[in-house]
This record gives structure tokens, C-alpha cells and sequence, in this order.
């Protein structure tokens, strides 16, 4: 009843969090298996097509403009001074190893600044042209908005290089004072963070500038406005810009619990008035779900044990599963626990209103990955970015160093839009699996989960360290020319013949679940058939419905009974 009422009371608050959300986690180079920084990042757009940006390094001459783009709408913004030069950028990476990653909140909207020219996804793709390290992304990122102005909403950044991960909250001025305020925090290393569309900066060390870097303004602008009348020590910068209310928590920072009851074990390990304290995750199921929003949730946790490229990419295929907001097991699931719900996120039916969960994974995402900045491998080795296309359960990620000279076809920008269907196209490809799967999610979509995860453990443990040996002789040998020739054919190579796979995996999935039925496989993947003939199916079987369908549609007085006792 509890969840109901709460529901019921709490839902218009809903709308902040938005429908088209992000979800990052932040891994530190102490909390990962091989000594990386580590970023993962769900671009959650129902406008957004999946493709890899690729922008080599370049040089310009003096007053050479850069014109900017709104890269939801792409919408022209106006234009910037260049500078002199830039470094490559494959996706959200450089090759820098700098990774900037992002999750939107919006805040007050009196904040945005609609003469801006500088919107959030500009100052990510241009910074990573500009900076080579997380601090001089901070800083940049702060220039170019305070020269250019901000029009977006407030923002969530994840930055990291190979020695450092930042998290920073940051949202406009408004249309009378050009820039942003904001406040960046070093994660401990060690330590994880992770942020889903909702303001995680609470209070912040004001004399600590190694680990905590903040706008000048940043207590003084919400001074002035109004909105903040207490000491500087109490200063909350979610609290003042961006207040947590139920979606706030429900839609957004659940997401944050669940990575990290997901990398904890079910233990939050935090630091807390200068020690290390460990609580179980329950502990905040009430705040994560929108009951009790008193306190805070850690901003970062230590996970349970080292944390590797897979267990970020499995975080980020996560719906709830076995805890309270499960998507799988409700009766939205259906009768074979779809964990999606189509939007609008909620609903009125006879005067009382209702709520869907959302889940890190999702239907609407363009496209994701897991950002790797490897120190312990020369520069121009180290970052690697694993890259994938629609909804991450059911797509796969496929390792692109970022020092290539050409992306994949499979992923280059303009082969396809959301608008015109590519063949040829990994995010139209993903997409065909993963609404093939959406019909008999329980039964189809292990089939997909499965040969995602084989394809990715085989990279990890063999194809990638080999490659990166070979990468690195090269590299110490002064043969950097070779070592991009090589790589760029290694990251083309793999990603094509995994295109090819999932080609044959749709076709695969399309014989073996036509019309609801499960046609049986020997196990070298070869259907069964009769004595018959290679074309009558052997042991079929029929995909029939779960419990819980069976049970709701038992309740139905509409529903035919064909025995009663």
C-alpha cells in the first residue's frame, strides 16, 4: 500500500526525470582489474541514430572558426574561434586518452541561456578536441562556456584520463549572465561513482583544490538569486540547483543504486567524516525508490572486488533484476518478462495515476560504451573505447582504439540515419535483434545475451592483450605509422566480422522462434529434425506464458475457462 500511495502522491514530480535519460559509471584506475580508468556511457536518446564520431587530429590557421551544432537537433548554434590544433576523437575518447561522458538533469529552467552557443554535447566532442588530461577538460569546459554561453540544461560530466576520474555538475546562469556554475570532485582512487540524470554533488571540500575544483560564484550566484540562504559549510549544489524530489530518485539515482549495489555485492563501502564505512545497499532502497528522501546517497562506493571491462558493460544491461523494481517479474513484464515499458514512464487509469521503472538498460538508447584509458600501455596504445548501438542487453560492444586512422563501415557517420534503413548498419542491426527479441523476451533475448558475451569474454581475455603486445613493440620501436595501420585494420576487422555475426544471429533468432514456437538445436547449433528430412523440425516446443501472465489472466473475468472445479 506503502508503494502505492507513494506512487500515487509523487507522480507528477516524475518529469524530472527525463524519458531520454543517460546512465554513466566511473571507474577509478585503483578499482579496476588492469590498472585502466574506466568510463561507460548510455546515449539514451529517442532522437539520437547510433554511429562512431571520428574527427582527426588537425591544425588551423589563425582565425579559423569552428561551427557549432546542437547535437540533439543540430540545430546551427553559431560559431567559435579554433584553435590551432586538435587532437583525433573517436567517439567520446581522444587519443589522449582523455573520456568525457554525460547524463542530463535539467534544474531551474530560468538557468539556460537560449543565446548560448556552447550546448552540452558541443562542449563534450569540442573539449576532447582541446584538453589532453580530466583537469585540463575541467577547466576547458568552463571556458568555452563562460566565453560562448550555455543554452543546455544542467548537466552530469564524467571525465577521466589515465590517473584520474572526475565527476562535475554544472548547469547554466541564465540569460543575463553569460557561463555556468559548477563544481568537479576527484573520485578516490579505488573508489567507483556513478550518475543517472540527477545532480550527485551535495556538500563539497572548499580547501582541498587537489581533489575539488568549483566555480568562484558557485554559493554567491544562488545568493543572489534567492535560492540559498545558509552558511558556505552547508552549501549543497543538488540540494540549491537541482533539489531531489521522487523522480528525481525513482527514475534517475536508482539507477546510481543499482550499479552500485551491482559492483558492491550488496555492500556500500564509503568514506564518511574521514573513515571507511560499509552498510548494506537495502539501506537506500527506500531513498532509490523514492520513499524516504532524508539523507544522501554516497557519491562513490568501493566496489566488492576489481572491477573489469565486462562486469561495467553487464551493469549497464542491468533492468532491477532481483531487487524490488525488477522489470522482469511484474505484470507490465507481460507473459514473458519484457523488462521495457513503452512510454510516456507513466499512466492515469480510473482517476489514479501510475508509474514504469526505468532501468539503466533501455529500448531508446542510440548507442553506449565502455571507455578504457590504460597508463600502463604507451599513450598511443592505451585508449580504447568498446563500442555498441541500441539497447546494451541484447547488442554487443566491439573494442575501437582510438588511434585509427578510419572507422568501421558498419559505424561510420551517415551510413544511415533514424530516418533511412541501412543494411549495412550495426545500429539498424542491433536494432532488428533487439525488437526481435521484445516479442519472446524470456526465451529469445539469452540467445542474444549469450553471444554478445562470447564475443566480448573472447576479446578481452585473447584478441585485445594480443593485439596491445603487438601494438606495443611497434610503438617502442619508433614504428608508430605501422602500429595505426595495424590497429585501424584490427578495430575494422572485428567489428565487421561481428557485424556479419549479428546479421546471422537475427536470421538465426527469425527460424528458431517463428510464430512462437522453440525449434530445438544439436549442440554444434545445427537444428534437430526427424528421420524425415532436414526441413521438419524435431522436439518443438511451444513459448507458451510465465506465472505471472497465467495468474493475471486467471483474474480476468473476460478470460475463457475451459474446466472449473
Amino acid at each position: 500500500m506503502r508503494k502505492f500511495l507513494c506512487t500515487l502522491l509523487a507522480l507528477a514530480l516524475l518529469a524530472s526525470g527525463r524519458t531520454d535519460a543517460c546512465t554513466n559509471v566511473i571507474v577509478t584506475p585503483g578499482a579496476s582489474v588492469d590498472g585502466s580508468s574506466m568510463v561507460s556511457y548510455a546515449a539514451d536518446s529517442h532522437g539520437l541514430f547510433g554511429e562512431l564520431y571520428f574527427r582527426p587530429a588537425a591544425r588551423f590557421r589563425a582565425g579559423a572558426q569552428l561551427a557549432i551544432r546542437d547535437w540533439d537537433s543540430g540545430k546551427p548554434l553559431g560559431s567559435i574561434d579554433q584553435v590551432a590544433r586538435t587532437w583525433q576523437t573517436v567517439g567520446n575518447m581522444n587519443s589522449r586518452q582523455l573520456i568525457i561522458g554525460e547524463t542530463t538533469w535539467g534544474g531551474r529552467e530560468e538557468q539556460a541561456d537560449p543565446a548560448g552557443i556552447m550546448d552540452y554535447g558541443s562542449l563534450i566532442y569540442v573539449t576532447l578536441q582541446r584538453a589532453s588530461t580530466a583537469r585540463e577538460a575541467i577547466q576547458t569546459i568552463v571556458d568555452l562556456a563562460s566565453r560562448y554561453g550555455y543554452p543546455s540544461e544542467g548537466e552530469t560530466f564524467s571525465i577521466a584520463d589515465p590517473q584520474e576520474c572526475w565527476v562535475m555538475d554544472l548547469v547554466g546562469k541564465g540569460a543575463k549572465e553569460r557561463g555556468i556554475v559548477w563544481v568537479a570532485r576527484r573520485i578516490p582512487d579505488g573508489y567507483i561513482c556513478a550518475h543517472a540524470n540527477q545532480a550527485r554533488i551535495t556538500r563539497f571540500p572548499q580547501d582541498d583544490p587537489d581533489n575539488c575544483l568549483f566555480a568562484p560564484d558557485v554559493i554567491s550566484f544562488a545568493r543572489a538569486q534567492g535560492w540559498y540562504e545558509g552558511s558556505d559549510e552547508d552549501f549543497s549544489f543538488r540540494d540549491v540547483y537541482n533539489p531531489l524530489d521522487f523522480g528525481g530518485a525513482r527514475a534517475c539515482d536508482a539507477r546510481a543504486w543499482s550499479a552500485f549495489n551491482i559492483l558492491g555485492k550488496g555492500i556500500f563501502a564509503y568514506e564518511e567524516d574521514g573513515r571507511e564505512v560499509s552498510r548494506p545497499a537495502a539501506d537506500w532502497l527506500d531513498y532509490a525508490m523514492g520513499y524516504d528522501l532524508a539523507g544522501e546517497m554516497p557519491l562513490w562506493i568501493k566496489p566488492a572486488a576489481k572491477v573489469s571491462v565486462k562486469d561495467v558493460a553487464d551493469v549497464m544491461r542491468d533492468h532491477y533484476e532481483g531487487t524490488p523494481m525488477d522489470m522482469t517479474t511484474d505484470i507490465g513484464a507481460g507473459g514473458n518478462g519484457l523488462p521495457y515499458r513503452w512510454r510516456p514512464m507513466s499512466f492515469e487509469w480510473e482517476g489514479r495515476r501510475y508509474t514504469n521503472e526505468r532501468a539503466i538498460a533501455t529500448q531508446q538508447t542510440g548507442f553506449w560504451f565502455v571507455a578504457q584509458a590504460r597508463g600502463s600501455l604507451p599513450a598511443e596504445v592505451g585508449a580504447l573505447i568498446w563500442f555498441g548501438c541500441d539497447d546494451a542487453a541484447t547488442s554487443y560492444l566491439t573494442p575501437i582504439y582510438a588511434n585509427i586512422t578510419k572507422v568501421p563501415e558498419c559505424l561510420r557517420e551517415g551510413n544511415g540515419d533514424l530516418l533511412h534503413y541501412s543494411p549495412t548498419a550495426q545500429f539498424w542491426m542491433c536494432n532488428r535483434v533487439a525488437n526481435a527479441c521484445y516479442k519472446m523476451y524470456d526465451r529469445m533475448a539469452p540467445v542474444a545475451r549469450a553471444a554478445a558475451d562470447a564475443f566480448e569474454r573472447d576479446q578481452l581475455e585473447r584478441g585485445i592483450p594480443a593485439m596491445d603486445a603487438k601494438l606495443a613493440k611497434l610503438v617502442q620501436k619508433g614504428r608508430l605509422r605501422k602500429a595505426r595501420r595495424l590497429m585501424t585494420k584490427y578495430s575494422v576487422e572485428t567489428a565487421q566480422k561481428q557485424f556479419a555475426a549479428w546479421t546471422k544471429l537475427e536470421e538465426l533468432l527469425l527460424v528458431k522462434f517463428i510464430d512462437g514456437n522453440v525449434k530445438a538445436q544439436a549442440p554444434d547449433g545445427s537444428f534437430l529434425h526427424t528421420e524425415y528430412g532436414p526441413g521438419f523440425p524435431d522436439k518443438l516446443e511451444y513459448g507458451g506464458y510465465n506465472d505471472i501472465w497465467k495468474a493475471a489472466v486467471a483474474r480476468d473475468p473476460h478470460s475463457p475457462v475451459l474446466e472449473s472445479k
